[in-house]
């Protein structure tokens, strides 16, 4: 897996921003956020072995994505 860059850990920041900020956001586009946050997240903890709590956010994020991915 590939290390996130700066850029896109600060595109993902920007994206959930504004989605948040978005009253006609669909449940499609909040999901693919999740699972596009569950990937970075993923990658930051396969950097950062021995990470436990780095590896327990990431694996709540994924199961967080596949349950809204799912759910579309």
């Amino acid at each position: 897996m590939s290390r996130p860059s700066i850029a896109e850990v600060s595109a993902l920041i920007a994206d959930l921003a504004a989605l948040s900020q978005n009253p006609n956001r669909t449940s499609a586009e909040y999901a693919a956020l999740m699972i596009r946050k569950a990937d970075v997240l993923e990658r930051i903890a396969a950097r950062t072995p021995g990470d436990a709590e780095a590896a327990e956010v990431a694996r709540v994020a994924r199961e967080r994505a596949d349950s809204l991915d799912s759910a579309n």
